[in-house]
């Protein structure tokens, strides 16, 4: 019985050691097939100027620089300016051994020419969150 209780007891190897996700290991589709659908939470939750909605996949830290206020202005700003995002083909994927960055031509409904958009993808606390983001 000693035996079966000290067997419980242990944690499987995997858990002895606290394993960092390396992005350099991953392939470029495998970062697009994370980013893209957390990027058009963003790009949706910004048109519809949905803070909550836009922040969610956000570190912290970014959480702590797009504020409610800020947000509602950017927001306004650019769909004045430049109208609504459009097409997003991927450009590039930049793997880091703790990140990945993400380029992609970026379109709108009304202003003519490309922009680029890009997103700083991190693995924290078991999840895929956003770092850094800007469309330019």
């Amino acid at each position: 019985m000693a035996q079966v209780s000290a067997s419980r007891n242990k944690k499987p190897a995997f858990a002895l050691k606290d394993m960092t996700l390396n992005f350099e290991t991953m392939s470029e589709q495998q970062i697009l097939a994370i980013a893209d659908p957390i990027m058009d939470n963003l790009m949706d939750a910004s048109t519809q100027i949905d803070h909550a909605r836009h922040v969610c996949d956000f570190t912290g830290r970014l959480k702590a620089i797009v504020t409610p206020d800020y947000f509602q202005c950017v927001c306004q700003q650019y769909q004045t300016e430049k109208g609504y995002f459009a097409t997003r083909p991927p450009i590039a994927v930049l793997h880091r051994p703790d990140s990945a960055a993400i380029l992609w031509k970026q379109h709108f409904t009304q202003a003519p020419g490309e922009f680029v958009a890009e997103m700083v993808l991190v693995h924290r606390d078991g999840r895929y969150l956003v770092d850094h983001v800007m469309v330019f």
